[in-house]
């Protein structure tokens, strides 16, 4: 591939690659805070109703709340209705006896929250509990409803107007929405701009990928993309301090927002994809920018090289099939190996997202500390991603792909039958299905952008991450379905990824291949033939 030849004339892997691709990658770090951010603004504390007590303040136990609290069939005190009028002994506060023709009503009053872990989260902000709890839930549904409609909007916009201005506009909206959410005054205003927040985030997850595969050369693109997962592995335990240090949902929504003004300032530096400014026909960008580059990886000669007519010589067939030609999603399935492509891809971000966001979202599940759990969540990736780069690189990106999603639904699967009792059984193997998840989610990003071509990549990447929110949404509505039967979630969770990794084993492999430009490089036989080639080449270079 022409452009990859040009990559290495002018330094592969060198001082402008590493700067680039930390830049990029330095925002991942709080994008996590963002997508995990309401196991802690959404925590929900222990609670009852008011009682107009002058003992009450901040008291949860003793025997005298038993005249005003009915008793739920586990032994616990209610935690949503009241007596309607108190049974008490008016000398000793003494419990009657019988209590069960008395009658009981909703928390007319309001709650009273224990703030001894959780001081103030948008449950006792907006009192989202009882009647009202399944609000919690579709607040992260809206997030990631935002997240959806970014990944169609971005996808698309970037492939027409490019990647660098659609990244910068993407950090200005995740700062100023961020901010905003901050200072909502009521649950609407909200959920309003965590809806905009999560279109943000997609922005800046489809352009920063994009950014740093179209100017990575071939063998390096596994090791910048564990490089990216970690970030976001890194940036779950940031999470979890920020969360320690603060207890405030607001100045914690605050904290994790401030940062991107920091990464929109120094965006502007980056300069786009000169991959995409020549396949656009906009060649004295494109040159200028590679200069920029050759400079800084100190092959100025190399750069000087570069002119209109030769750009066009090296790279005219790429720039032939691509003259004429309006893309648009419609060719994600158009014809027939990008259709499969397409299916088989969307299946697998579905189901990574479903079953990940479906553990890792309910946290409080488990009975230990969430800030323990959060940790243990985030250092499982560690390991996970280590292990899926060696698998990337020397045995390759399908076989990987399916055998996490494989393994992650088996996880899943064998919890069904571990005994609600054995909750460290149960977590451990929830950390295992995790840990899996994540080996897929690192995979999946350049699988992904290996096997769109260049013309139509955003909007192929759009489309996976478009799937992935999709199924993040899904995700918390699957656990209404427990109340038909207790395991019906689990079983749901367990079928969607172990499927898709069936799904995958369809899917060409992309080790060591040059990344496509046209639609015609992916669908004729010639080009898989050369790609073969290209792969046995590299093969016999590392042996030798």
């Amino acid at each position: 591939m022409a452009f990859q030849d040009i990559l290495e004339r002018i330094g592969g892997m060198g001082r402008f690659q590493i700067i680039h691709v930390i830049l990029l990658n330095l925002p991942v770090f709080m994008l996590a805070s963002h997508n995990l951010m309401q196991n802690f603004t959404a925590a929900i504390p222990k609670y009852r109703c008011k009682l107009n007590e002058s003992r009450e303040e901040g008291n949860f136990t003793g025997l005298w709340l038993h005249a005003h609290i009915p008793l739920e069939p586990n032994g616990k005190l209610s935690s949503c209705l009241r007596y309607t009028r108190p049974h008490l002994n008016s000398l000793n506060y003494s419990v009657a006896s019988n209590t069960s023709d008395l009658e009981t009503e909703m928390c007319a009053d309001g709650y009273m929250y224990d703030d001894s872990e959780f001081s103030s989260t948008i449950i006792n902000q907006w009192d989202l509990v009882c009647s009202r709890k399944r609000l919690r839930q579709l607040a992260q549904s809206i997030y990631m409803a935002g997240v959806l409609v970014g990944s169609i909007i971005f996808g698309g916009l970037s492939d027409k107007f490019g990647r660098r201005p659609l990244h910068i506009w993407s950090q200005f909206q995740m700062f100023v929405t961020g901010i905003c959410a901050s200072f909502a005054p009521n649950y609407i205003v909200y959920c309003v701009f965590r809806f905009l927040t999560g279109t943000a985030l997609s922005g800046i997850i489809l352009n920063s990928y994009s950014l740093i595969v179209e100017w990575i050369p071939t063998e390096n693109r596994a090791f910048t993309s564990t490089a990216s997962g970690y970030c976001y592995t890194v940036g779950q335990l940031v999470l979890v301090g920020l969360a320690f240090l603060i207890d405030d949902w607001r100045m914690l929504q605050m904290a994790a927002s401030l940062p991107f003004f920091i990464f929109f300032l120094y965006s502007w530096w980056l300069p786009e994809s000169s991959r995409w400014l020549v396949l656009g026909g906009r060649y004295e960008q494109a040159i200028k920018d590679l200069k920029k580059v050759a400079r800084i990886n100190r092959k100025i000669e190399e750069g000087d090289k570069f002119t209109v007519e030769k750009i066009k010589y090296d790279m005219k067939r790429e720039i032939n099939a691509t003259s004429g030609s309006n893309y648009s999603v419609l060719d994600l399935i158009k014809t027939p190996v990008v259709r499969r492509i397409s299916f088989c891809l969307s299946c697998t971000w579905f189901s990574t997202s479903f079953a990940y966001y479906g553990l890792a979202m309910d946290l409080q599940k488990f009975g230990l500390s969430i800030y323990i759990i959060q940790v243990i969540f985030g250092v499982v990736d560690i390991p996970a991603k280590f292990i899926s780069y060696f698998v990337m690189t020397y045995i390759g990106r399908r076989a990987l792909q399916a055998g996490s999603s494989i393994l992650a639904g088996i996880a899943i699967l064998v919890n069904i039958f571990v005994p609600q009792e054995s909750q460290a059984a149960r977590a451990a193997m929830a950390v295992f299905g995790k840990g899996c998840l994540a080996a897929s989610f690192n995979c999946v990003y350049l699988y992904s952008g290996e096997l769109y071509p260049t013309v139509i990549r955003q909007s192929g990447m759009g489309l996976g991450t478009m799937m992935a929110r999709l199924g993040g949404i899904v995700a918390p509505l699957v656990q209404m379905t427990a109340e038909y039967y207790i395991h019906l979630p689990l079983i749901i969770y367990c079928l969607c990824p172990i499927l898709s990794g069936i799904a995958v084993c369809f899917l060409p492999e992309t080790l060591a291949v040059p990344l496509p430009e046209t639609i015609q490089d992916v669908e004729s036989p010639s080009h898989r033939k050369k790609a073969s080639k290209h792969r046995e080449e590299i093969s016999l270079k590392d042996a030798t």
